[in-house]
């Protein structure tokens, strides 16, 4: 319903405008993803890094009338003490005055060394390394991080 919605909106304003829209759930140690994302990270509570490419969970939001083909849901299991997080792409592309991107490699390094902490503080963490990386350049897109932590 939200998909029509939008789509309709977008094709009545004739607007470039979409979003992209993930489920996460969580029930007996593991989490079921749903919807296109940019990739997600789970950093395992013995430090492995594992990155979830999502393309195939889902369809940007508004861009076409019916998008309930596209899709499709992925489960991982998620432990004690294991970190999920979800990102947009202003937080990975996010350039510095000379135009280097932040990363991925870079936010994922900053989320494991960070992991034994809060969620709340692992992404006070990250938004500090990407504000002090963007220093006086303009922020050209959103930034926001979705840290979930299993206790």
């Amino acid at each position: 319903m939200l998909n029509r919605a939008l789509y309709k909106n977008i094709a009545r304003t004739n607007s470039d405008k979409h979003m992209t829209l993930a489920f996460v759930d969580y029930e007996d140690g593991k989490v079921t993803l749903s919807g296109q994302h940019e990739e997600v990270l789970i950093i395992r509570a013995n430090g492995d890094v594992e990155r979830i490419d999502t393309v195939e969970l889902g369809f940007p939001v508004g861009l076409e009338a019916d998008i309930a083909p596209f899709v499709q849901t992925e489960v991982l299991n998620f432990g004690p003490d294991d970190v999920l997080l979800l990102h947009t792409d202003g937080v990975t592309e996010a350039e510095n005055p000379d135009g280097v991107l932040y990363g991925f490699d870079r936010m994922c390094a900053c989320a494991k060394a960070n992991a034994g902490k809060p969620a709340k503080a692992i992404i006070e963490a990250i938004l500090a390394e990407v504000k002090a990386h963007i220093d006086t350049q303009k922020m050209f897109d959103d930034i926001t991080l979705v840290v979930m932590k299993h206790r």
